[in-house]
C-alpha cells in the first residue's frame, strides 16, 4: 500500500484520519445493536473472492450456514474445511446437525491467498478450532498480511484472543464468553481494521452482510440484504455509510 494505505484483501486501502465511531444497526433501545467500526475505508471487489471458513465437531450449525450461504449470494467461492483429523470431511454441529465439509483445512494450506478467514463459534466447537495447529498458523499470517479475518459467538475469546490475533484490536464476543476478551464491546458487530467480530447466532446475518459490505461495497451488500426479507429494523444502508469508500 502506499502512504496513508495498507493492505486489505489484496489491494490498497486508504486510512482517514477520524476516530472511531459506533453506529445503531438497528432501531430500538438505545443499548441495543451498536457496530463500532474502524474508520478505514475498503475497496469493492466483485469477482474472485476466496473465503475460507473452518469447522469442526461442536461448530454452531446456524452461524455456519447462515455466513457462508449469504457469502455465496454474493458471488465468493466460500470453502467450508473440516478441521478434524485423518481429513474426515463430515462434522457434528453443536445442535447435532450434520455437515459435510468441502474439503479439509490440510488441503487449504498453501492454496491462498484468502481475502477473509472467518470462524463460527459454538462449544465445542471453538476449542476444537483453537486446537488446529494449521488453522492457527493460517490466521497469524491472514492478520500479518492485512487481509481480512474475523470470528463470531465464543470464538473471538476461544481461539482469537489467547492466539493473540486480538491484541491491539476492539472486539465482542457471546455474552458468555466476555471474560475472555480484554476490554470486549457490547455491540452486535464489530470491526477494527482487518478484524471483524460478532456476537451469536442470532448477529450472522449481520456479520455476513459486513463481510460482504468491506469486500464488495454497500450496494452489493444491500442487494443481498433485500431478498433475504430481515427484520425491518436492520439498517442496510447505516451499515452501508459507515464501510463506505470515504
Amino acid at each position: 500500500a502506499g502512504p496513508g494505505g495498507r493492505s486489505f484483501g489484496g489491494a490498497a486501502v486508504r486510512a482517514s484520519a477520524r476516530r472511531p465511531v459506533t453506529m445503531a444497526a438497528t432501531s430500538g433501545s438505545d443499548e441495543a445493536a451498536l457496530l463500532t467500526i474502524d474508520p478505514a475505508t475498503y475497496p469493492a471487489k466483485e469477482a474472485g473472492l476466496k473465503v475460507l471458513m473452518p469447522v469442526a465437531d461442536g461448530t454452531e450449525e446456524m452461524e455456519a450456514v447462515i455466513i457462508a450461504d449469504v457469502l455465496r449470494r454474493a458471488g465468493m467461492d466460500v470453502s467450508i474445511a473440516s478441521v478434524k483429523e485423518g481429513n474426515e470431511l463430515e462434522i457434528v454441529a453443536a445442535r447435532q446437525t450434520r455437515i459435510l465439509a468441502d474439503c479439509s483445512i490440510r488441503d487449504c494450506e498453501g492454496k491462498g491467498p484468502f481475502d477473509a478467514i472467518l470462524l463460527p463459534g459454538g462449544m465445542p466447537g471453538a476449542d476444537n478450532l483453537a486446537n488446529c495447529g494449521p488453522l492457527l498458523k493460517m490466521l497469524a499470517a491472514q492478520k500479518e498480511s492485512g487481509r481480512l479475518y474475523g470470528a463470531i459467538c465464543a470464538s473471538p475469546a476461544v481461539v482469537l484472543a489467547p492466539n493473540g490475533l486480538l491484541q491491539n484490536k476492539a472486539a465482542t464476543c457471546h455474552p458468555g464468553f466476555m471474560d475472555g476478551l480484554e476490554g470486549g464491546k457490547d455491540s452486535r458487530v464489530v470491526v477494527d481494521g482487518n478484524c471483524v467480530t460478532s456476537r451469536g447466532p442470532g448477529t450472522s446475518f449481520e456479520f455476513a452482510l459486513c463481510v460482504v459490505c468491506m469486500l464488495q461495497g454497500s450496494e452489493k451488500m444491500k442487494a443481498i440484504a433485500g431478498p433475504m426479507v430481515l427484520p425491518e429494523s436492520f439498517d442496510a444502508d447505516a451499515i452501508g455509510q459507515k464501510l463506505e469508500l470515504a
